[in-house]
């Protein structure tokens, strides 16, 4: 018997590998997961909200920005008109106010003339009497004037006293004969002016106390 056929009938048998047990190391082998995917998967998706968060306020900051700019330009156009109505105002009102003088002067205008033809009448013959007749004319004139002006004249004698209309320069006591109770007007020692309702001058009276 030769060498090797005692070696091959000498030594056991290799026993063979299960076929089962390889197929389930690759079986696990093929299902063993990379552990750091889903954290790839987390970071990706918090990287894609935070770009979407930067968009939206990107987006709403623009359209204050925007807000913005259309009430600056709707202030400053409000502004301009203001200015302009107030220049205008102004100027409305110095035209009023020159025309109101113009009517008056024209008023006063004959009222001067009368006053100086009664002033150089008053030179010659009758002169006081002709002096008198041109003062009572020019008075004429002026009261009719200032009544077209709307100015109105008052006497509050015999009134109760009132601080708007009347400045009272001194008081009176009272006497039974005379009628007149404290606190009324004894005597006008000058006319009040006003102007509808506003006292241009207020009647200078005597009250009586």
């Amino acid at each position: 018997m030769s060498e090797g056929t005692r070696q091959d009938a000498g030594a056991p048998a290799e026993e063979p590998r299960p076929v089962e047990a390889e197929a389930e190391v690759i079986e696990d082998a093929e299902i063993v997961e990379d552990p750091a995917a889903p954290g790839r998967e987390a970071e990706e998706a918090d990287g894609d909200r935070a770009e979407a968060v930067e968009a939206d306020l990107d987006a709403l900051l623009a359209d204050v920005k925007r807000e913005r700019d259309e009430y600056l330009q709707l202030a400053q156009r409000a502004r301009a008109d203001f200015e302009n109505f107030r220049k205008r105002a102004a100027r409305e009102a110095a035209d009023a106010e020159r025309r109101g003088k113009a009517t008056v002067v024209r008023d006063l205008v004959p009222v001067v003339d009368n006053l100086e033809r009664a002033l150089q009448s008053a030179d010659g013959d009758g002169g006081a009497e002709a002096l008198a007749k041109g003062v009572e004319l020019v008075l004429g004139e002026l009261q009719a004037a200032l009544a077209r002006a709307g100015v109105e004249a008052y006497d509050p004698s015999g009134e109760r006293f009132d601080p708007t209309w009347h400045e009272a320069l001194s008081t009176r006591p009272a006497e039974p004969e005379s009628g007149l109770d404290a606190g009324v007007v004894a005597e006008t020692l000058q006319k009040g002016y006003r102007l509808d309702d506003q006292v241009l001058r207020p009647a200078r009276v005597v009250v009586v106390g």
